[in-house]
């Protein structure tokens, strides 16, 4: 039985079965938005925390790498808290749609984005410091620059960001719904069609899903191979 439903599933993704392909669609789209989104926010924040000292620096670093673990369950949560009827949210009518999904999924993101960052920014300027501060660039404008240079290392660290929210169950879950055709994403599927044991459909969206990690787990490491070539 095993046997055939991998087959089945085989067949269902060579022959970009239309249920398979709406689902994951709408992955990479809420996915793709959220990272979007976390890294315009996340790479400013993470930059500027690397250059400059501030009263509650230090507690908000730890914070931020604390966050990097925050199980997806608990960001779910509190984004349903907020977009809930009684939440103070509640009148947008956002809840269990995809845009609900992306509020959580850039939660989930932001603290990685924005922890790695800092990592690499600090230390790039390490490196610049005198550098920059002998032609006069001040902290300020440093950020853009340090960024550009650190560009495929923040690429490796987009790709980081985007691995966590495509392979995300419990947060779109809760603030989804898993409605067919509105919220249901890859991970929230393949749950529901074990469940009903449709296993060819659950095993189809596994491979997608699967290779889509092994893709960007590769490109990650082929950015920082030449990261590294880069450096020297």
């Amino acid at each position: 039985m095993t046997d055939s439903a991998f087959l089945t599933a085989l067949e269902l993704v060579i022959g970009l079965d239309a249920d398979l392909l709406d689902v994951v669609g709408l992955s990479l789209k809420i996915s793709l938005t959220a990272v979007a989104i976390a890294a315009l926010l996340a790479f400013p924040l993470g930059a500027a925390l690397a250059l400059f000292r501030f009263p509650g620096r230090a507690p908000l670093i730890v914070t931020l790498n604390a966050l990097m673990g925050l199980p997806p369950v608990v960001a779910g949560l509190a984004v349903y808290l907020l977009l809930s009827r009684a939440g103070p949210l509640g009148s947008l009518g956002l809840l269990f749609t995809p845009t609900a999904m992306v509020v959580a999924q850039v939660i989930l993101v932001l603290p990685i984005l924005a922890a790695l960052t800092r990592q690499k920014v600090e230390e790039l300027h390490g490196e610049y410091a005198e550098q920059l501060a002998s032609i006069g660039v001040s902290r300020r404008r440093r950020i853009p620059t340090l960024l550009w240079d650190a560009r495929l290392s923040l690429i490796t660290v987009v790709l980081a960001g985007f691995g966590r929210a495509s392979a995300e169950v419990g947060a779109v879950m809760i603030v989804g719904g898993n409605i067919d055709g509105v919220t249901r994403v890859m991970t929230t599927a393949i749950v529901l069609e074990t469940s009903k044991g449709n296993l060819p459909l659950a095993l189809g969206l596994g491979i997608v899903l699967l290779t889509l990690v092994g893709v960007i787990n590769a490109l990650a490491h082929l950015l920082g191979e030449a990261t590294r070539r880069q450096l020297g």
